[in-house]
């Protein structure tokens, strides 16, 4: 979900699709897609946190990796290009017993070519997203990601779909099936600033073959969104119900235009 406006590589597609995928253990975002984008010219900033409360059961901390409860803090700068193409930037951190380090860089590309008419209506679109992360926080350095983006407003309600296939990029990761994610949100409107809902995350393995339940990373967050002109903020709390997801996870994204 975007919050009031934000962020997206149309012709990088097919490139993308035809290199193959691996897993980005980095969370620097737990957001749904949904019909926001900047307009012509408008830029905006957005600041992602989350952090594990509570990891998986019987999880094995992997030497030198980030701490259970690292505080992952991501600013994202969006540009909007024209009417149905959003440029955006992200700059990873984390922040652990051994004080912040960046993580990386991504850049990435929304397009929006059916939008919602005058707040309601279907919408549909692609971002591609491409990665460069350090061997700390990620096992595939060089990534590229297709993240789909449908769903359908009305003035009460909001239905988003993110289907997503990762791509590794580094050696020894091309030509590997994808990997697969799901991505849902639901929400009701409130009043004209506010809204709540639920967000599903499903990690279900690869385009080539599903992960058994055991395997899987689904996670059911419980979001409250404000919206408005000045700023916005999406702050959601989750709780992993498959043995391969984090039991809590709590998350934020405070939003501000800066024109």
């Amino acid at each position: 979900m975007r919050l009031a406006r934000s962020v997206r590589p149309a012709v990088l597609l097919p490139v993308l699709l035809a290199c193959v995928a691996a897993r980005a253990d980095l969370q620097d975002e737990i957001q749904v897609y949904d019909d926001a984008i900047n307009a012509p010219g408008e830029t905006g900033l957005e600041l992602h946190a989350n952090t594990t409360l509570r990891g998986r059961p019987g999880a094995v901390q992997t030497p030198g990796a980030p701490g259970l409860h690292a505080l992952r803090l991501t600013p994202e700068f969006s540009l909007g290009w024209s009417r149905s193409l959003e440029l955006g930037a992200y700059l990873p951190s984390v922040t652990d017993s051994s004080g912040p380090r960046v993580a990386g860089l991504k850049l990435r590309l929304n397009y929006l070519p059916l939008q919602t008419q005058d707040g309601e209506g279907a919408f549909a679109g692609v971002n591609i997203e491409l990665s460069r992360l350090g061997q700390r926080y990620s096992e595939v350095r060089s990534s590229a990601e297709a993240r789909f983006i449908a769903g359908y407003r009305t003035r009460d309600w909001l239905l988003a779909v993110n289907p997503t296939l990762g791509f590794g990029l580094s050696d020894g990761q091309r030509g590997r099936s994808p990997d697969l994610q799901l991505g849902t949100k639901l929400a009701r409107t409130l009043s004209a600033d506010w809204a709540v809902g639920i967000e599903h995350y499903a990690g279900l393995g690869t385009a080539g073959h599903l992960a058994p339940w055991s395997a899987q990373d689904q996670r059911l967050f419980l979001a409250l969104d404000r919206t408005s002109r000045r700023w916005g903020f999406n702050l959601g709390l989750g709780r992993g119900f498959s043995p391969g997801a984090d039991r809590w996870t709590l998350k934020s994204i405070v939003e501000w235009p800066l024109d």
